[in-house]
């Protein structure tokens, strides 16, 4: 199985539309998490799962959701709302609560991954303005029942950091 996790363009469709044509053969599902500062009904952003960020104008994206995809189920939020800059336990919390494997955040701008309590936590980084020395990123996750592997692509698609989890 194959996601695509992207977040904070800013505007940018283009970048966006590159990385839909670079990956709708192969991706099962394109994740958005947030500050796209695009209209819902934008012809790309039907492609994407997505939550509304603190730049987002359009309230048709909700705040956070959660869905499952062939039985791993996923939070996406844009992380402003969960304070993430701080820390990431009011995160935690509502993925504990939603019961998920994978929560999605963006809002900093900061490319990471981690998995804490069988929870993997994961900002795409931002692909049209990353902070922190970062180039511009976006994730893929591929995995089958013994490995989850994250790769970020820059928006060349050019692989910047790979982390596996068993």
């Amino acid at each position: 199985m194959k996601w695509v996790v992207v977040s904070d363009n800013h505007g940018d469709s283009s970048v966006l539309e590159e990385i839909v044509k670079e990956h709708k053969a192969t991706a099962d599902t394109f994740i958005h998490c947030g500050d796209s500062e695009l209209l819902k009904s934008s012809p790309i952003m039907e492609h994407f799962h997505a939550v509304r960020g603190n730049c987002d104008m359009d309230r048709e994206f909700p705040l956070h959701i959660t869905e499952e995809v062939q039985g791993k189920k996923y939070l996406v939020v844009h992380g402003h709302m969960e304070n993430i800059k701080m820390s990431l336990l009011p995160l935690t919390y509502k993925a504990k609560e939603a019961g998920v494997s994978f929560a999605f955040f963006g809002h900093s701008h900061l490319l990471g991954v981690e998995k804490m309590d069988e929870v993997i936590y994961l900002n795409p980084g931002s692909i049209s303005l990353p902070r922190g020395g970062n180039p511009k990123t976006y994730a893929v996750i591929t995995f089958d029942d013994l490995e989850i592997q994250v790769t970020y692509l820059d928006e060349k698609h050019r692989e910047v950091k790979k982390v596996n989890f068993s």
